[in-house]
């Protein structure tokens, strides 16, 4: 796969994800840009990120879709921390190619007392690449793993389970 003669460029205010997180960093480099209570992701596709047709493969799209919505429920109630998924769906509307930013945007949010739910988009210079939903289930409450912990990771004692 050659290079694209003109690789678009990361918009200014996003800043480079961390490495470190898990398999999040499959999506390296990977960006995101926080802006109040709105999460947006992205990515400059790249040859690591496309499948043998030269587009971006459908699992770096679900991938920044999952980060992108999950961090956008939890920026709605106002905590900085993951969640698991229980549902993700996408549609594939059109293809992302090498060379072309790509970018994850959080439309939608609903908190519930135990789940969040988000939809959004992932877009191109072109438009729509895909459209999003998903739902989220917060961890938050005592009783919740098996090893003691609380949803805040921290170990519990044994007298003050609930």
């Amino acid at each position: 796969m050659s290079e694209p003669e003109a690789p678009e460029h990361v918009p200014a205010e996003f800043e480079q994800l961390p490495s470190g997180l898990g398999f999040t960093d499959s999506l390296q480099p990977s960006y995101r840009r926080i802006a109040g209570d709105k999460a947006h992701f992205g990515l400059v596709v790249q040859a690591q990120h496309c499948n043998t047709m030269g587009i971006c493969h459908g699992g770096v799209l679900m991938t920044l879709a999952d980060i992108t919505a999950a961090t956008g429920v939890n920026l709605a109630r106002g905590v900085r921390a993951g969640s698991p998924t229980v549902h993700l769906s996408m549609e594939f509307i059109s293809s992302a190619r090498h060379g072309q930013w790509v970018q994850a945007d959080v439309e939608q949010v609903s908190i519930k007392r135990r789940f969040g739910f988000c939809s959004g988009g992932i877009y191109n210079s072109a438009g729509v690449v895909a459209r999003f939903s998903g739902t989220f289930y917060f961890p938050d409450h005592s009783g919740m793993w098996k090893d003691g912990r609380r949803g805040d990771g921290v170990l519990q004692d044994q007298n003050d389970k609930d």
